[in-house]
């Protein structure tokens, strides 16, 4: 018994996060945004990670601009969603006035060590609001999977380490290629620079492909996609995510660019037919509520969700606890809570 308990490899979830594009800066650049979040990696401070404690939800770690020059920030989970400490706070719907005084309180109780005169955000460049109530500006999908104990311990000493100082650039240094380099520690090689279907820049829509593409030939990952959706009343529903040739070819900018060169116009469009056309959420995925946030955390014990599953996940009290359910209920609920309390 001994041999066996030393032989068993401890894992942990982690999840992609896949974030839509919204408002008028998501019309002109119709790729979104990507960010990472560990279930059993924590925030010692914004800039500081660690391991979690029995309870704790996990930290999303982000690439934003206007940071104070930090390249990257981990905000816990429940209050990057939704700019609350506590699940409970989650309100149903919310209206601008809200959802600012929550930002604004939540940055006034655990953010000031980020610096006291950090710009907020506009229209044309990111601030600290975007790292506060995501679920307010649109709908993520998450790509949830499985880590080691020992890759979150080696991402954490990396973090730690590393020199924590921005160098964003729209194109070929963004919030993608953070999640790109994030997720490179635990599948070396695989999330490799892509000259189709972006034209080398790389997206979030296409790091969400290259996990599905591995996923699909690890199934020991137990990769699960997960549905996040916006909280109505802040902002119009966001829009799926584009890749670069796709952004081209479907939207508005295809007709100038049919003027000017109809044989670029032909080459973007033959290259999002090729590459382009990721098709990466599934049928009906699940769907994360907010009083059942350990959807994110709890063991995967199915590899990929089928397209038939529930869309939503139902209360525990309908199907008790965690350790009493059989495999098949567990499944379909996605399992169950556990009590712990832009580009």
């Amino acid at each position: 018994m001994f041999i066996a308990l030393c032989c068993v490899r401890l894992h942990a979830r982690a999840a992609l996060l896949m974030e839509e594009p919204y408002g008028f800066f998501g019309a002109l650049n119709p790729t979104g945004h990507n960010a990472i979040y560990f279930a059993r990696v924590c925030a010692q401070t914004p800039v500081q990670l660690r391991r979690c404690n029995p309870g704790e939800l996990g930290v999303v770690i982000a690439r934003y601009q206007g940071i104070d020059q930090y390249d990257w920030v981990a905000i816990p989970l429940v209050p990057y969603l939704y700019s609350v400490e506590s699940a409970t706070e989650i309100p149903g719907r919310v209206d601008r006035d809200t959802v600012t005084q929550m930002r604004e309180r939540y940055r006034e109780t655990h953010l000031l060590a980020l610096g006291n005169n950090l710009p907020s955000g506009n229209l044309f460049r990111d601030g600290w609001a975007q790292l506060l109530g995501v679920a307010y500006e649109r709908r993520t999908y998450a790509f949830r999977f499985e880590t080691t104990a020992e890759q979150d311990d080696t991402f954490i000493a990396r973090m730690n380490a590393g020199k924590n100082r921005s160098h964003f650039e729209l194109l070929y240094n963004n919030c993608a290629d953070f999640a790109r380099v994030v997720l490179d520690t635990s599948f070396p090689g695989v999330f490799k620079r892509s000259f189709l279907p972006d034209a080398g820049m790389t997206t979030p829509k296409q790091i969400a492909y290259k996990l599905v593409r591995h996923a699909r030939r690890h199934p020991d990952l137990s990769l699960m996609v997960i549905e996040i959706p916006q909280v109505p009343g802040y902002r119009r529903e966001s829009h799926s995510n584009k890749s670069v040739a796709e952004s081209l070819t479907t939207t508005v900018y295809a007709v100038p660019i049919v003027f000017l060169n109809p044989y670029l116009a032909g080459g973007l469009f033959l290259d999002y037919l090729v590459r382009g056309r990721h098709h990466l959420i599934p049928k009906d995925p699940p769907v994360l509520e907010p009083d059942h946030l350990s959807l994110l955390t709890a063991s995967a014990l199915i590899p990929e969700n089928p397209g038939s599953e529930g869309a939503q996940v139902p209360n525990v009290a309908q199907g008790g606890s965690a350790e009493t359910q059989s495999p098949a209920v567990s499944a379909k609920s996605g399992l169950l809570e556990s009590k712990a309390t832009h580009e």
